[in-house]
């Protein structure tokens, strides 16, 4: 049988593809082509969690006095249970909170406000919260993160 060139190029540019492939794929995260995606990394790693830590602790501070339901640091969403106001029986506050960004910024948090009120039947019935409750929590969250930050910052 003669030696034909053609073959053996053929399975030499083969091996080399598979091989590139091979450790391509044992790369966990793949590669970074000009430094994407190190920011993030930086800021999960000096958290620990999914989010970033000061709006995770700002908000578990800021809703403390409402019952927590669940918390997911890896997700970043904390859901309380029902509040009610000791002042208002006929009310009561639910709230969900998603961070969804591992720097600190205003558009890395979103709040749900669900509101109730109880009929003359005792029955609760869905009422829809004031429109500027929402925005308001999410500033207090957001001014405790930055005073998190910068008591942080100063040692």
């Amino acid at each position: 049988m003669p030696f034909v060139r053609g073959s053996w190029m053929r399975g030499v540019s083969t091996g080399v593809l598979v091989l590139t492939l091979t450790g391509l794929a044992a790369c966990s995260s793949g590669p970074r082509l000009f430094g994407r995606g190190q920011e993030r990394q930086a800021a999960a790693a000096e958290t620990g969690i999914g989010v970033n830590g000061y709006l995770w602790r700002a908000t578990l501070d800021t809703l403390s006095f409402m019952p927590l339901a669940s918390a997911d640091p890896y997700g970043g969403v904390i859901i309380t249970d029902w509040y009610t106001n000791p002042e208002k029986p006929d009310e009561r506050f639910k709230a969900t909170v998603y961070i969804l960004d591992a720097r600190l910024r205003a558009d890395g948090l979103n709040v749900a406000v669900f509101k109730q009120n109880r009929d003359a039947g005792g029955n609760w019935i869905d009422a829809a919260p004031a429109t500027q409750t929402e925005t308001d929590i999410e500033n207090a969250i957001l001014t405790r993160a930055r005073q998190l930050r910068l008591s942080n910052i100063r040692g």
